[in-house]
């Protein structure tokens, strides 16, 4: 499927599950899949984005449809982790990639999304980026102007937390909710005046325009955003086995980037239909750990010690509350049992 059904509109069903039956008819059944042989589900519902990242590098060489010979295997293409979370809490993904910020978002009322993040794709660097159109100098400049980024994603958190680090207030720009590739398109016709966005569409806005922050820069800030893994509690509990797989896998699409970046930005490369070269430059803007790593006090953690992602996602809420954007943050406890430390451990790296 090229893309879900439009994002606000699903928010709405979110909340009163109304565009559930919409959103499964799209993704599959609603209901788990029925087990296959040897206690696999028959099929394997994962949610992706064109991130580069080693997402892609396992969907690009089949490595989990090798792994799990006995379970269907369906990639659905989502534009942002606001559709993730709505697909998730409608029973239509298993597996699903959403940003810190949206998770943090989904972990809270109202929502209350029963999933849990057992992998961290990739800690978001320079391939997030605020972009302007030329005369535009600094932050200050955003007043009176039109900025877009998709609502509720982690480009639009580091939107909000970079206005408020420089003392501009968010109601003085004109914030407006679009997709990537709604975003791409609204640039060209000269609609907005600058975005909050990712590759590959940053890659495409920074050929005309001005980058004014990175996400890299926020995260020194103490305002660090990751790309995050998300597993629906049931299936976690159902197949255990199967997760540990997927974990495994992309493990292994890490240690690829090391070993052999030009085989990774290859593969990339094939998934975003853009040149080698340009894949492994995308590739070089974010950080990717491996399992061992995010079995480390900074990010995952273990089963004994959860990690400092709590904390983040924990601060992530409060901002976002602060900022009106959320109701109320839960407690640091919420964040930490919904970290899926047992998987991550489970799979080899504690």
């Amino acid at each position: 499927m090229n893309r879900p059904i439009d994002r606000r509109r699903l928010l709405l069903g979110a909340l009163g599950l109304a565009a559930a039956p919409a959103l499964a008819a799209c993704t599959g059944d609603a209901d788990p899949a029925p087990a296959g042989s040897g206690g696999a589900p028959g099929q394997l519902r994962i949610g992706y984005q064109l991130i580069p990242n080693g997402d892609l590098i396992v969907k690009d060489l089949g490595w989990l449809e090798a792994a799990l010979p006995g379970t269907k295997v369906v990639w659905s293409k989502f534009d942002s982790g606001g559709d993730v979370n709505t697909a998730i809490l409608a029973g239509s993904l298993d597996i699903g990639l959403a940003g810190s910020s949206p998770v943090a978002r989904g972990l809270a009322a109202p929502l209350n999304i029963p999933y849990a993040v057992p992998w961290i794709f990739d800690v978001i660097g320079d391939n997030e980026s605020l972009v302007v159109k030329p005369g535009i100098a600094d932050l200050a400049g955003l007043a009176g102007k039109k900025v877009a980024t998709p609502f509720s994603s982690t480009a639009h958190y580091s939107l909000l937390a970079a206005l408020a680090g420089a003392g501009v207030p968010g109601s003085s720009v004109k914030i407006i909710d679009l997709e990537p590739p709604e975003i791409q398109a609204a640039w060209q016709r000269g609609d907005i005046d600058g975005a909050y966005v990712w590759t590959p569409v940053l890659a495409e806005l920074r050929k005309t325009g001005k980058v004014l922050i990175t996400s890299r820069e926020l995260a020194g800030k103490g305002k660090l955003t990751a790309d995050l893994a998300v597993v629906r509690t049931a299936f976690a509990q159902q197949y255990p086995q199967v997760l540990k797989t997927w974990i495994q896998q992309q493990d292994r699409a890490v240690k690829l980037v090391r070993s052999d970046k030009t085989a990774a930005a290859q593969a990339i490369s094939r998934q975003l239909n853009i040149d080698a070269d340009e894949a492994g430059a995308q590739l070089s803007e974010l950080v990717l750990l491996d399992a061992a790593e995010q079995a480390g006090p900074d990010y995952l953690g273990t089963p004994a010690a959860p990690g400092k992602l709590a904390e983040n996602l924990h601060n992530a809420a409060q901002f976002l509350v602060e900022q009106g954007k959320l109701p109320a943050a839960p407690g640091l406890d919420a964040y930490r049992k919904g970290l899926a430390v047992q998987a991550l451990a489970d799979a080899g790296a504690a």
